[in-house]
This record gives C-alpha cells, sequence and structure tokens, in this order.
C-alpha cells in the first residue's frame, strides 16, 4: 500500500533510510551520513511531498518529491527486487509527470534501478558535501 507520509512515520522513515543508504552508499562516511539524516528529518521530510509504501501495515520505503524532481527513493534492502520501488516511482509519475533525479555516480543500485526504469543520464557534477560524483538523470520523454 502507498500512502502519503505523516509525521509520525519520521522515526520509522529514517531508519529505512540510514539502513538503505549505508546499503547503497558504502562509500559515504558516518559523519556524512549523520549530517544527511539531520537534513532529512528537519529539513526534507517537513518541505517534500512524500510517500510511504507500506508491506502488512509497516512502512518499509518511501519516495520524496520535490514539484517533479525524485529528492529521495529509498527502500529497506531486505525488500529490494519486489517491485516497491517501481510502485513508488509509477505512483510519483501519475501524480506529476516525467520525472528527474540525481544519484551518486558510485551507486550501483540506484544507478542500475534508475537504468531499468528508463532514465537518462543527463549530466555529472561534483558534489562538494559528499565529496562524489553525481549523476542527474531524467526519465525518456
Amino acid at each position: 500500500m502507498i500512502r502519503p507520509y505523516v509525521s509520525e512515520d519520521a522515526d520509522r522513515i529514517l531508519r529505512v533510510w540510514r539502513t538503505a543508504s549505508e546499503f547503497a552508499h558504502p562509500f559515504l562516511s558516518d559523519a556524512f551520513h549523520d549530517m544527511a539524516a539531520s537534513a532529512i528529518r528537519d529539513t526534507y521530510l517537513p518541505q517534500a511531498e512524500t510517500y510511504v509504501v507500506e508491506v502488512e501495515g509497516t512502512p518499509v520505503g518511501f519516495i520524496s518529491l520535490l514539484d517533479n524532481h525524485i529528492g529521495g527513493l529509498f527502500l529497506d534492502p531486505q525488500f529490494h527486487g519486489r517491485g516497491l520501488g517501481r510502485a513508488l516511482v509509477d505512483h510519483a509519475v501519475r501524480q506529476k509527470g516525467p520525472l528527474t533525479v540525481e544519484v551518486f555516480r558510485e551507486n550501483r543500485i540506484g544507478r542500475r534501478f534508475y537504468d531499468a526504469y528508463g532514465f537518462v543520464e543527463t549530466d555529472a557534477y561534483f558534489h562538494d558535501l559528499s565529496r562524489q560524483i553525481s549523476v542527474k538523470m531524467a526519465m525518456k520523454p
């Protein structure tokens, strides 16, 4: 089931984010993850349009949108491969139309997902805070 995020989801969503982020981004430091967790809790979740996917009543993933941009798509790794990430993106496309996203070049899990979905690379840049290359991607028209 996909539903809108509510503030009571915050703790569970942050746990999902941390687990998924550490799984997909082993190249990022704990300090970076700590800083990002604070920003997600205090800034991004309150500002973004976020949808939660539940399994048996428990949130296991989410997508956060800033207009038609995916600000974050994270799924508890034990639920990968079940179509839940695709369902979240499908839901977002129905709401917003074609989407854009940024993903770290070294994030093989995310890159593989977005490539399979049909996103294409449009640009890349050096992300100062993470010291990583970030790839901009967009859905094929």
